[in-house]
């Protein structure tokens, strides 16, 4: 006779579809720092551009593994095309324009945005690498940035518990809208998965 008490596993999965890979890169090292409570399991995919996303979305969707699916990516610039197209087709997996506020997690104008908080409360007003190097190399020491492999690990190594508080509290002043340079919603990802109560996916469900 079995008398094993079976394991209970309350783990909740939740898929991060990321842009490309500064965002993936992200996802993953902020994962590894154990400020996001440790009863979700997270699941970063890279979609290697922001035109894959919506395919990369539907899949993982259907497939029916994950209790909450988010979509993380940069908006570009106006008139946000690309960033509409995604928009658009979501809401077609779920027939809902309430699909896109609960699950596409922005950056505006490039998820740098999100980054660069870990050290410094700055408004990007550009996406383009370019134009922020001066500002990276200030805040990290990484001179002509353009997010090439070694670099980015480089990056994301100086990302750690302590300046992950900073990011909140810069972060938590920026504008959530979409359509503001400057603006991220990302807060409610990290609200959503530092929240010991896991009723946030139930209702994030219901909502699309």
């Amino acid at each position: 006779m079995n008398n094993r008490i079976p394991i209970l596993n309350n783990h909740k999965k939740i898929c991060i579809i990321c842009e490309g890979d500064e965002e993936y890169d992200y996802i993953i090292r902020l994962s590894s720092l154990d400020v996001w409570d440790a009863r979700y399991d997270i699941k970063a995919v890279n979609a290697r551009g922001n035109g894959n996303i919506p395919a990369r979305y539907q899949y993982c969707y259907q497939a029916g593994a994950y209790d909450a699916i988010f979509v993380f990516c940069d908006t570009d610039m106006f008139p946000y095309n690309q960033y509409g197209d995604i928009k658009q087709k979501i809401e077609l997996v779920h027939g809902t324009s309430k699909a896109v506020s609960q699950t596409i997690i922005h950056a505006n104008p490039c998820t740098m945005q999100i980054i660069i908080l870990h050290w410094m409360d700055i408004t990007l007003k550009s996406h383009k690498k370019q134009d922020n190097a001066s500002i990276i190399k200030k805040c990290t020491g990484i001179v002509s940035y353009e997010a090439k492999t070694t670099q980015r690990k480089s990056l994301f190594s100086k990302i750690n518990a302590s300046n992950y508080g900073v990011m909140k509290q810069h972060l938590s002043n920026k504008n959530k809208g979409d359509t503001v340079i400057g603006s991220s919603n990302f807060m409610t990802l990290v609200n959503n998965l530092e929240n010991m109560n896991d009723d946030w996916i139930e209702i994030l469900n219901k909502a699309i």
